[in-house]
């Protein structure tokens, strides 16, 4: 009996565990929505974290777009050729990128980036005992680190996005009219015609806007239940990256079904 007990325990071990983190996080989102008012009296703070979280991801995500672009500039260009309609690759690549490249690859890119970023900060300052000496001094942990980050990391996640967007554009502009010599004003026609400003642009940004919560809600969760040790921060930032990178997809997938 006591075996049919423990192998029980053992398979409903990872339910119960998620059902734990999920009611964790979920407490922590709520407690960061009711300290937002702080960092706006202390806007340096955001700024600070959209620095950190924005303006340093600028060159990855940039560099990334591009090479994404021209890769899809490529397969698309060899996959349109053999139905005759190259001239519809500038659509291809734009849509591509506005509804689902763009804002699930940089927000991947944001959390492997700036939110192990984030947990490794949090969790070290817990390791070390400052946020304890926070709490000692009456300061919230909440209020003086958490939510600044939160808003930086809400407020570049879809910037970062508008930014791969582009440079994804560009990317695959250089591949079907520099490289391969289409015509340029029927690669960009082609575009305009087929992108739709609320459905592709809009719908694009919402996405990337919902995955910079979950992202960063992510990230400094994971801070905040590391472990005070080296291996626990290593092991938290790992969580941080993997946790994210399958939340972005899952809601990718919920997004795409009720947008499109």
């Amino acid at each position: 009996m006591k075996k049919v007990y423990n192998a029980i325990a053992h398979l409903g071990s990872p339910f119960t565990t998620f059902i734990l983190h999920l009611g964790r996080i979920t407490n922590l989102f709520f407690q960061i929505l009711l300290s937002l008012g702080y960092p706006f009296k202390k806007f340096s703070l955001v700024v600070k974290e959209i620095h950190f979280s924005g303006v340093r991801s600028i060159v990855i995500i940039t560099v990334s777009g591009w090479f994404v672009g021209m890769v899809l500039g490529l397969q698309g260009y060899n996959t349109l050729e053999r139905f005759g309609s190259v001239s519809m690759l500038g659509s291809v690549v734009a849509l591509s990128l506005l509804r689902e490249l763009g804002p699930v690859l940089s927000a991947i890119l944001f959390a492997s980036r700036a939110g192990s970023g984030m947990t490794a900060e949090i969790g070290l300052m817990k390791a070390t005992e400052q946020i304890d000496a926070m709490s000692v001094m009456a300061v919230d942990p909440i209020k003086r680190i958490v939510a600044p980050k939160f808003i930086g990391g809400v407020i570049a996640v879809p910037v970062l996005s508008l930014l791969f967007n582009t440079a994804g554009i560009w990317g695959g502009y250089f591949v079907g009219v520099i490289l391969l010599r289409l015509d340029k004003g029927t690669f960009w026609s082609q575009m305009q015609n087929s992108v739709n400003f609320h459905e592709d642009v809009i719908n694009g940004l919402i996405k990337s806007f919902i995955f910079g919560i979950a992202v960063t809600l992510i990230a400094v969760y994971q801070g905040f239940i590391a472990k005070p040790t080296a291996e626990g921060v290593s092991l938290a930032t790992t969580n941080t990256v993997v946790s994210s990178a399958l939340v972005v997809l899952a809601l990718d997938f919920i997004l795409t079904a009720l947008m499109f």
